[in-house]
């Protein structure tokens, strides 16, 4: 039986792989229920079913570059390397990239991946027009500026199955990327502005216990940065995200100008990411809300040390897809990286919900969380809109599953 990436989730059915799209609507049009499995790298069954699983992987590969209006048609099945790649040697590029160029594009819009930096909104906020495949087997098309757009990115699955996407690019540019060890974990809260504004896309790690954070700051090439910066210094060797991990297969730091596509990512496309050795959660707070949430963490530093291994804290410019985690607000996301251990993981992310809901945190729709429906209504208010929008695309319910029933119910 087929596993996700982190081999946490075991899925109902073996998975079909059209190869061509006639072939693909015929499936669709012919199955009870279907969903789509991208390249595995949610958390919770929000891909399974126990009708037909599709993967698009096998479908013709589109990657066209349309240099008169600065846009990108590909085909669902591609990963955002294969993709930026190809724009790279075109000299265009993307505004923003994910931690793993492994992750397919299609999969990582229609679940509200986001990235990083103050400027930049998340990777579904470059689809300029999505084609999927709608429950009767016919071919729906939807672009910037329709009505039913701002519903139809992230998705979740429940329109039907994503077969090409246009995507927005600009100029290629250049980037370094320099880390920085030691930043006093309170001055995540005391300077939060200056140390998010200063590069074009800002991580910081940390597990909420050890005073010292770690800071990658992506900066465009020429900004001039110092060897000590807020209390942290200049790393004196590559690093990995998690201290211990060696930084084989980390993108070039030490300040090194390279294409955006090898420096925005953490990960090299060329490494293959390992499994089964980790769960994850994320929550996105209102960025006014920033300061008070890391004092909520680490109070909670104790209780989360036995079960983390690393929490990342990223900014991300407001967007208006309706369920966004940074729809209608500027916002920054709180991401924790966890052992492979769902019974001790889940009372600790109940304690997280508890201290980081009240500050307006939406939970991520791909990885693990514990609030009902209801609770997720209140923290999504475009919910009603949404179920209404996949409710007129697909009346009788051929894309729910059991976790749509569950948190998002007709």
């Amino acid at each position: 039986m087929t596993k996700n990436w982190a081999g946490n989730i075991t899925f109902s059915a073996d998975v079909r792989t059209p190869r061509t799209v006639p072939e693909l609507q015929e499936l669709v049009r012919l199955s009870e229920n279907v969903r789509v499995l991208g390249s595995g790298h949610s958390f919770n069954r929000i891909a399974d079913t126990t009708g037909t699983l599709l993967s698009v992987a096998g479908l013709p590969r589109i990657a066209s570059i349309d240099l008169s209006d600065d846009s990108v048609s590909i085909s669902a099945g591609l990963r955002y390397g294969e993709v930026t790649a190809a724009l790279q040697d075109e000299g265009r590029a993307l505004h923003n990239l994910g931690s793993l160029p492994h992750i397919s594009v299609a999969g990582a819009c229609a679940t509200g991946t986001h990235g990083s930096g103050d400027t930049n909104r998340p990777l579904a906020a470059a689809v300029r027009a999505i084609t999927f495949v709608a429950a009767d087997g016919e071919l729906v098309t939807l672009a910037r500026g329709d009505a039913d757009f701002p519903g139809s990115v992230i998705s979740l699955g429940a329109l039907g199955v994503t077969v090409l996407l246009q995507l927005d690019t600009q100029p290629s540019y250049e980037l370094s990327q320099v880390v920085y060890d030691g930043l006093p974990v309170a001055r995540l809260g005391t300077d939060f502005e200056e140390i998010f504004a200063s590069a074009y896309s800002v991580s910081a790690f940390t597990d909420w216990v050890d005073p010292d954070v770690m800071v990658w700051r992506k900066m465009h090439a020429g900004t001039p940065y110092e060897p000590t910066w807020l209390g942290a210094r200049q790393a004196d060797g590559s690093r990995h995200p998690i201290k211990s991990m060696p930084a084989d297969f980390a993108t070039q730091q030490h300040g090194v100008v390279g294409a955006w596509n090898e420096r925005l990512p953490h990960f090299r496309l060329e490494f293959t990411p390992s499994n089964g050795e980790e769960l994850q959660s994320e929550y996105f707070v209102p960025r006014a809300a920033a300061p008070q949430a890391f004092e909520e963490l680490q109070r909670l530093g104790e209780r989360m040390a036995p079960v983390i291994q690393i929490s990342e804290v990223r900014t991300i410019a407001a967007d208006e897809q309706w369920l966004s985690p940074s729809q209608g607000r500027d916002t920054v996301a709180l991401h924790f990286t966890w052992i492979q251990d769902e019974a001790a993981v889940r009372p600790v992310v109940a304690d997280l919900e508890e201290a980081l809901l009240p500050l307006g945190a939406r939970p991520h729709w791909g990885k693990v969380f514990t609030a009902d429906a209801a609770t997720l209504r209140e923290c999504y208010p475009m919910v009603p809109e949404f179920v209404a929008l996949a409710g007129r695309y697909d009346p009788a319910g051929k894309f729910r599953n059991d976790y749509l029933n569950t948190y998002l119910p007709s």
